[in-house]
């Protein structure tokens, strides 16, 4: 899967791009939700794995660009963050998202739940 990755810190964004490629997919990070949405208007993806706390454009306001597209509304989002208070999981659902995992996150449970988002993909296009 081609997945859209917006990510502002180094060390997580490069990790995440890591764990991604490990598991047999093809990630496109950005540092920013603005990169990212350029990215993903340009070259389009099948999941994507957002942030909330970035520079230029949050997590949640991507999510709501993504969510507000015809193009991309239907694609499958991740909120991948360090906010992992029930108010922070609950807005993120609230908001579009599809699923929300905190940093630190285990590596199998990342890929776990990438897989199983990309089941709705599959069972979208039978």
């Amino acid at each position: 899967m081609k997945i859209l990755i917006a990510e502002d810190n180094d060390i997580f964004r490069h990790l995440i791009t890591e764990v991604l490629s490990g598991g047999g997919h093809t990630p496109m990070a950005e540092e920013n939700g603005l990169l990212a949405w350029h990215r993903l208007e340009a070259e389009g993806a099948d999941l994507a794995v957002l942030d909330v706390n970035m520079p230029e454009m949050d997590g949640f306001q991507l999510l709501a660009k993504i969510r507000g597209s015809d193009k991309h509304k239907c694609m499958p989002v991740l909120m991948l963050t360090i906010r992992g208070f029930a108010e922070d999981q609950v807005a993120g659902y609230d908001s579009g998202a599809d699923d929300y995992l905190t940093k630190p996150f285990d590596n199998e449970v990342l890929l776990a739940r990438v897989k199983a988002l990309g089941r709705r993909i599959l069972n979208k296009d039978q």
